[in-house]
């Protein structure tokens, strides 16, 4: 999806460097937190993904991160899914099991609907990966399908329909927002309700 563009400073500096042809479109400003929450809401509502908020004062350096350019995005929304599977993490997460595929119901059945590995602490992705080892119901490389009984909270930007899935969505930058001990698997979210998400957020 595309972003908004939320300028900081002089656009005449752009003016002057960019050749105009046709129809320059000026950015919006914004001079408060108020004004940005706006200029956000607007954005989402014509179906961008966020905001991109530039100090046009300062100097685009290709391949490097600042604080003059800025992503601004939200969550869409939470789900509370079931894990199915997990792997082992990489680099300081190697031998641990931090990555986790989950699901939602449709009837009776499980289908899956995404993976996420950020989120949750080392603490806790130790404890889980004990839990995981214990509760494998089948063992492929690295990668182990379990009993699903593990209730998350996962929060995402933005949902789309993927063959990828054997629910037919894909979440995109699905992160654990936490766990969730207090749910049953059967609590879990349906995918009546993944499908009136993907059709809210299209219809804005």
């Amino acid at each position: 999806m595309s972003r908004g563009l939320v300028r900081v400073g002089s656009f005449g500096l752009l003016a002057s460097i960019i050749p105009v042809v046709g129809l320059l479109i000026t950015a919006p400003t914004a001079s408060s937190a108020d004004d940005v929450d706006a200029l956000f809401t607007a954005a989402r509502e014509r179906g961008n993904e966020g905001l991109m908020i530039k100090d046009l004062d300062s100097l685009y350096t290709p391949g490097r991160r600042g604080k003059s350019w800025l992503k601004m995005k939200r969550e869409l929304a939470t789900l509370d899914v079931v894990v199915t599977a997990v792997e082992y993490g990489h680099g300081k997460r190697i031998g641990v099991l931090s990555d986790y595929t989950f699901a939602v119901w449709e009837g009776e059945r499980l289908v899956n609907i995404g993976k996420a590995y950020s989120g949750l602490t080392d603490a806790e992705i130790a404890e889980m990966t004990q839990w995981f080892l214990a509760h494998k119901v089948n063992e492929e490389g690295l990668r182990l399908e379990v009993e699903p009984k593990i209730v998350l909270e996962v929060a995402f930007n933005n949902m789309m329909r993927s063959t990828r899935h054997e629910s037919g969505y894909a979440l995109r930058f699905p992160r654990i927002v936490r766990l969730r001990p207090d749910k049953r698997p059967e609590d879990a979210d349906t995918i009546e309700t993944v499908k009136e998400i993907y059709e809210r957020q299209h219809a804005q």
